[in-house]
């Protein structure tokens, strides 16, 4: 249905003007109507029409320049769905533009009473089968909280570098200060001061025999490049410390040229200017050395508040690093009832290839001709139908050179009911009933049992019954009145 039946707009038709023929403007309109919904996001927001576009003067003068834009909807339909689908298909639009796909979901909500429900909950009303929409709702949950773990483990392995390198650095600064410490120690222990207690520069130069200011300076300035850079070369002390010199490439004015850089050597280089001398002033030439030294109590000063820093966090990040996620156990659970759905699921879509006398041809076969998922864990529908059939001698279960074998009751091709369980002896060759004492649930696979029985009663010919109830924690063997073993959950789901 066309929404411009539903609106009432204002036209005029205006005069052809520079060579073109006529065109129709819209002057004015005060809101507008749809009443069937398109397909496409850009054909909705069209449907607004022009107005919501500047130049709508009769919302400017007589409606506060507010316009109403009223879309129909019916509740209890699929308008529900409909709108859903444009609303997805809008933020993928939206996000392919920004360029912020990043993983895709499609929420296509629950059941609401005012709005209706959404396609899937329809696919799975119609079709008589609600398993699809458990199905797709536990996958939305397995789904987030895969998303959740993701993100846990990854924060928690971030976690664990910013951990490992905080004790690296700690580690480090407090061998940093241990060694330099010792250092400060040995020269504070030989340094030698004046009568004003200033430290005497007691620095001594190879070659250089009177030891002043200026000549300290035009030694230094002299010192010759060395075009291997990676080579230390002595040329004197300070304090019993070594004097070092290296030639390293800087670029100044654009150009490449050796410089001498000056370190006095102890457990680490100490340097002061960053070891550059410079030719402005002979006496801050000549103490650079001891000022090197000085120095040292300010680096170990720096170490220790780095560490002073660091420290009180390391017992918070273990403890996150230690902390397993709480949602783990949710996780499984979630999963094993998923699989478990699926199998269901999986039983009434593949039928069942046997046909009505068709036996096995040995109890040894290893091939079972009826998918043994059919018989497990899930409720059997009974049909009203004559079409029954039964499976003799079929294999459930082998220990050593005893194979225990039944009768499988099948109606519509359906598994119902489990009878006339035998042992047969490979070692003998006799095949003997089976008596519920000879059953032992607690060494039977819980998968076995479940494949065995059905969820049907068995009668054994002492005359007690044998069957299976589904319990919350699993399934529960129950042999006439005296035996109930609890089978493990997690075997076969």
């Amino acid at each position: 249905m066309s929404r411009s039946l539903h609106t009432n707009r204002d036209f005029e038709k205006l005069e052809p003007y520079e060579g073109k023929p006529s065109r129709t403007v819209l002057r004015g309109e005060e809101g507008s109507n749809a009443l069937d919904l398109p397909d496409r996001p850009s054909d909705l927001s069209q449907r607004d029409g022009r107005a919501v576009r500047k130049g709508n003067e009769i919302a400017k003068l007589y409606a506060n320049n507010k316009v109403d834009v009223i879309i129909y909807a019916v509740e209890k339909s699929l308008d529900s769905y409909k709108f859903n689908l444009l609303h997805c298909k809008q933020t993928f639009i939206s996000q392919l533009k920004n360029g912020a796909m990043g993983a895709r979901t499609i929420d296509e909500g629950g059941v609401d009473e005012k709005s209706g429900m959404n396609f899937s909950e329809y696919m799975a009303i119609l079709s008589g089968n609600t398993d699809l929409l458990d199905k797709a709702k536990i996958e939305k949950k397995v789904m987030a909280l895969e998303s959740e773990r993701k993100s846990f483990l990854k924060a928690k392995n971030q976690t664990n570098n910013k951990l490992n390198n905080y004790i690296q650095t700690v580690e480090r600064n407090s061998e940093h200060i241990s060694l330099m410490s010792t250092d400060y120690e040995t020269f504070l222990n030989s340094v030698q001061k004046d009568e004003k207690g200033n430290i005497i520069n007691l620095i001594q130069l190879d070659g250089l025999k009177v030891i002043n200011n200026e000549s300290i300076a035009d030694f230094l300035l002299k010192i010759p490049v060395n075009k291997n850079t990676e080579e230390y070369r002595t040329i004197g002390k300070i304090y019993d410390f070594p004097i070092i010199v290296k030639s390293e490439w800087i670029t100044k004015e654009n150009k490449q040229e050796l410089q001498n850089r000056f370190f006095v050597k102890g457990a680490y280089k100490y340097t002061h200017n960053n070891g550059i001398i410079t030719g402005y002033s002979p006496l801050a030439i000549a103490n650079n050395f001891l000022n090197a030294l000085n120095n040292i109590p300010r680096l170990i000063a720096r170490a220790q508040k780095e560490n002073s820093t660091l420290i009180p966090d390391i017992p918070s990040l273990k403890e996150i690093i230690n902390t397993p996620w709480r949602k783990e156990e949710e996780l499984k659970t979630l999963k094993s009832e998923l699989s478990a759905l699926e199998r269901k699921i999986q039983l009434t879509l593949t039928p069942i290839g046997q046909s009505a006398d068709k036996k096995e041809d040995s109890t040894e076969s290893e091939n079972v001709t009826i998918s043994q998922d059919k018989i497990n864990n899930e409720e059997v529908s009974i049909y009203n139908s004559q079409n029954t059939s039964v499976i003799k001698d079929m294999k459930i279960q082998s220990s050593g050179s005893k194979t225990l074998i039944a009768d499988i009751t099948l109606e519509n091709n359906t598994p119902i009911f489990t009878s006339n369980l035998r042992i047969s002896d490979k070692a003998t060759g006799t095949i003997g009933e089976l008596k519920s004492s000879d059953l032992d649930p607690s060494q039977l696979p819980a998968g076995s049992i479940k494949k065995l029985l059905s969820g049907q009663k068995v009668e054994m010919p002492d005359g007690n019954t044998v069957h299976l109830t589904k319990t919350l924690l699993g399934w529960s063997v129950t042999v006439g009145k005296e035996i109930n073993v609890m089978a493990d959950r997690s075997a076969d789901l």
